[in-house]
């Protein structure tokens, strides 16, 4: 009786961490890393032809082993150099 009362705790236990992981991940940030979030309200991108685009941030994602950086600012998505790209947390 005693083991199966402390599985139950340990199962309620587990089964807790995972809710509160999965509610941090859906109510916080644009951006997620594994157990951190990362949350930029803003960018201002710099496009080789000279103009500069400013805007709210809707989602980014950067790519591992790389310094290439997507940023979605008004339904348009941007793939860039990290050199060419600011993000703001306001």
């Amino acid at each position: 009786m005693k083991k199966k009362l402390i599985i139950a705790a340990v199962v309620l236990l587990v089964i807790a961490v995972i809710g509160g992981v999965i509610y941090f991940e859906l109510t916080h940030g644009n951006r997620r890393l594994v157990d951190t979030s990362y949350r930029f309200d803003r960018a201002i991108l710099a496009l080789p032809n000279g103009e500069i685009v400013e805007g709210k941030v809707s989602s980014w994602l950067d790519f591992s082993n790389s310094d290439t950086v997507q940023v979605t600012i008004g339904g348009k998505t941007y793939l860039t150099h990290y050199s060419n790209v600011v993000l703001i947390n306001d």
